[in-house]
């Protein structure tokens, strides 16, 4: 058995245990990291990287059929489903040396390619060998979540895990779950010539404003995805082949299945109960610091139990190593958190929503909004479809939601703003070039100052006062 000693071991070796790695070593820790399966974790192997490469796929096979109204002949295109799997490795084999072994070695890193368990407070176990240090990053992130419906043990299902390994198209996939990564595979594959059925128990896209949510369920709905809402899967068989949901509303027979349900922290190796860590199914039990029930152990990304997206990982990172290197406070915020679900139109959300605030600001809320089909540029590109809602207490932005043509893009004028407590002021004073689409976040602002300024009374007569009396 061999033993190590170091500052920081970091548990995963995903987004956010190397984002840590790579700080605190470079700073002057000594840091061991643990990986037991792929370097680069879920997003870069499974999630956000190959997700996006079929989605870029999907895109420019729909071009070729949607060029009618600039004068450009629509095409049926030849998709060839394996070849565009090939660019999906492709870009994962791009990317996979950023976050190598080889690369974090070279940062002076010690990584070993097992996984960890805790033996007791002050220890962990990978393989063999354990290591003993100062303090311990938790970024284990998490992996597909599969809900026992009766049937599935003994049927062949997809997850986002075996999705990008598929080789041959789906003649019909059926896609049990409507959140984004439902409807982002969904769309993708009706794109590349799939027949596709979404099943949603509640509502599709339900975590994000309706009224943004049903514009981009209703262009999902027009490129020929049937989603059906409100239905509960009770059921999964198989004959001939074919796979059959059965639903409380029916059933949906296709040659595919893709789980998209949701998904599940993977704390279940760690043996944090040697460790005397408190958690949860939803993930390690943390306060504001990302500390744990051992002031010694830290969770992040993922496993800390709240929001699960990659760039809170890196967030989270940046915060525990203010804490672990300088032995400095610091605290992680949600409220200025942005996330994009990559459907097209796209839909971009940060901080709280229309509803959220009402709930919460009730008359001090003020909510501004302003469409696509009035940006310029948005005319000339004929991406009309779509609308930015922000919303505002006491000139301050709390929440923004977007949906329309690049509106993960839009949405970090106004992370930006939530993140330094910028007023209104900050975004009417930018001058956006045009026509750009960014000029729909300076109109939004300026639906905020236009009533103050032509509807008032006041500045009125001070206008009419001065061009009478000022030379």
């Amino acid at each position: 058995m061999t033993k190590l000693t170091c500052d920081i071991c970091v548990i995963g070796g995903g987004s956010a245990g190397l984002s840590v790695a790579s700080g605190a070593s470079q700073m002057g820790a000594k840091v061991v990291l643990l990986e037991g399966h792929k370097m680069g974790g879920d997003c870069l192997n499974y999630g956000c990287v190959p997700s996006k490469a079929l989605i870029a796929a999907g895109k420019h096979a729909h071009a070729m059929q949607s060029g009618q109204p600039f004068g450009v002949r629509p095409v049926t295109p030849e998709i060839d489903y394996s070849a565009a799997k090939d660019h999906v490795q492709r870009v994962i084999d791009s990317i996979a040396p950023v976050d190598s072994q080889e690369r974090f070695e070279g940062l002076g890193v010690h990584v070993i390619r097992e996984f960890g368990q805790f033996i007791s407070d002050t220890e962990v176990q990978a393989g063999d060998t354990v290591i003993k240090a100062r303090r311990f990053v938790i970024a284990t992130g998490s992996g597909p979540l599969v809900p026992p419906i009766p049937g599935l043990d003994t049927v062949p299902y997809l997850t986002n895990e075996s999705l990008f390994d598929l080789r041959d198209r789906p003649t019909h996939l059926i896609i049990i779950g409507g959140g984004p990564i439902g409807m982002e595979m969904a769309q993708a594959h009706i794109r590349l010539g799939s027949q596709v059925t979404v099943i949603e128990g509640q509502k599709a896209l339900g975590k994000d404003d309706p009224e943004l949510a049903e514009v981009a369920l209703s262009s999902l709905r027009d490129e020929g995805i049937t989603i059906i809402e409100g239905a509960q899967a009770e059921r999964v068989s198989e004959q001939d082949g074919q796979i059959t949901v059965t639903t409380s509303d029916g059933s949906v027979t296709g040659s595919h299945l893709l789980m998209a349900v949701g998904r599940s922290v993977n704390i279940d190796r760690l043996n944090l109960e040697a460790a005397g860590v408190a958690f949860t199914k939803k993930g390690v039990t943390v306060d504001a610091s990302l500390r744990s029930s051992n002031r010694r152990v830290y969770a992040i990304g993922d496993a800390a139990g709240g929001l699960q997206f990659t760039h809170v990982a890196g967030y989270h990172a940046g915060v525990v190593i203010r804490s672990l290197l300088f032995g400095l406070p610091a605290k992680a915020r949600t409220d200025h958190i942005p996330w994009v679900t990559y459907t097209d139109p796209e839909m971009a959300q940060v901080g709280l929503t229309e509803a959220e605030a009402r709930k919460q600001h009730g008359d001090k809320l003020d909510v501004v909004r302003f469409p696509y089909h009035e940006n310029d540029r948005a005319i000339t590109e004929g991406k009309t479809t779509g609308l930015i809602k922000v919303m505002i207490v006491k000139g301050r932005p709390v929440g923004a939601s977007i949906v329309g043509a690049q509106a993960g893009e839009l949405i970090g004028i106004w992370a930006l703003a939530l993140a330094n407590n910028l007023k209104m002021t900050a975004i009417a004073n930018m001058v956006a070039p045009y026509p750009t689409l960014g000029e729909i976040n300076k109109r939004a602002a300026g639906a905020y100052f236009s009533p103050k300024l032509f509807d008032n009374p006041t500045v009125k007569r001070v206008v009419g006062i001065v061009q009478r009396f000022v030379p």
